[in-house]
Formats: C-alpha cells, structure tokens, sequence
C-alpha cells in the first residue's frame, strides 16, 4: 500500500525536474515528435534588391578609389618627368572603372621607371664608362669632391647635369640615370669631359 501511495507524489516530483518543453509537449531535444512551427517563407526578391544595392555601392567606392588613385599618379608622373600635364578628376569620373585600371598599371609603370632612371632616355652605354666612373669616383654614385662642386659617379658639375636634361643632386641621381646623363653627354662630346679618366 505504501507504494501506492508514494506513486502519485513520485510523479508530482518527476513532473517539476523535467524541462518545459517536455511538459508542454513543445518541440525540443527531448520531445522530437513535437510539431514545429512552419518557418517564414524568404523573400528571394528582397534578398537579390539588397545584393544589387551593396553591388551597386562597392561598385561607386571602387571607382572613386580607383580614380584618386590615378589623380595621385598622374601628378607624381608629371613631378617625376617635369610635365605640367594633369589629369582632371573631372575628366577622370566619366571613365569607366576598368579603364581607369589600365591607365592605373600604366602610370604605375611609368612612375617606376622614371624613378629608376631620372627621366633620361635610353640609350647604349659605351663600355669607357664603366672605366671612366672608376677613375672619376671609385664607383661610388654618391660621392662628392672636396670643394663640393663636383658629384656622383663621373664627377658631373651642375652646369653639365643640366645640359644633359638633369635637375637637382647627380650624386642623389639613382645609378642608372648617372649612367644614361653619363652616355648623352659622351655621344655629344666623347671623353673630352673627363681629361684625366677619360684617356
């Protein structure tokens, strides 16, 4: 009898430990069989307008990037090559992303290549160079003599950097450039520049 008794108070006590969801026959992990309540249809439509749109604006930063970009390189080219010719970034707005790519590569390119060589053309160079800047300089490009007036790899003074198309410090000038400026005023006047190395 005891037991019969003790049944109904077992129960009561088991019905407060399990989980609500159990009890009420909600679905859960431990009532499966629960029905579940039917998922809200998703609006495709909806979905692809917020992609456009987030395509659309990714597409206007792109461009604008893209454009800045090429004022920034347009004016360094310019610096670099001594042009007064600029690109407008009013100009620029109206080509179209990838055009403004390519031009983006080119520029690049040509910044690259003036930094390198000055902006001085490419020309051969006469094998008495290399003897001439080992005589002039020791093959050092940034050497400057004791009075200051001569500098760089063959020694040049500021009157014939100039001559030759350069601007500002030969001997700040990268190797290359010294090189080409070196070549030109050779082609023009042979080794008559350089007295002793120049024999």
């Amino acid at each position: 009898m005891r037991t019969r008794q003790s049944l109904p108070a077992i129960a009561g006590a088991l019905a407060l430990a399990l989980p609500a969801t159990v009890a009420l026959g909600a679905p859960g992990p431990l009532n499966p069989s629960a029905a579940r309540p039917a998922a809200a249809p998703i609006d495709l439509g909806a979905v692809a307008a917020a992609d456009r749109a987030t395509l659309l604006v990714q597409g206007r930063i792109d461009h604008r990037e893209a454009v800045s970009d090429v004022l920034r390189l347009s004016r360094t080219r310019a610096r670099l090559a001594g042009d007064a010719e600029r690109a407008s970034r009013r100009t620029l707005a109206t080509w179209s992303t990838p055009a403004l790519r390519t031009h983006r590569r080119r520029l690049r390119a040509s910044v690259s290549e003036l930094r390198r060589t000055g902006g001085a053309p490419d020309i051969a160079i006469p094998a008495a160079l290399e003897a001439i800047a080992a005589c002039e300089s020791g093959g050092n490009p940034a050497v400057v003599d004791a009075s200051g007036t001569y500098r760089g790899l063959f020694q040049f003074d500021s009157g014939t950097w100039a001559s030759v198309g350069g601007s500002g410090d030969p001997a700040a000038a990268t190797p290359e450039e010294q090189y080409r400026r070196a070549a030109m005023l050779y082609a023009r006047s042979g080794a008559s520049p350089w007295p002793v190395c120049g024999r």
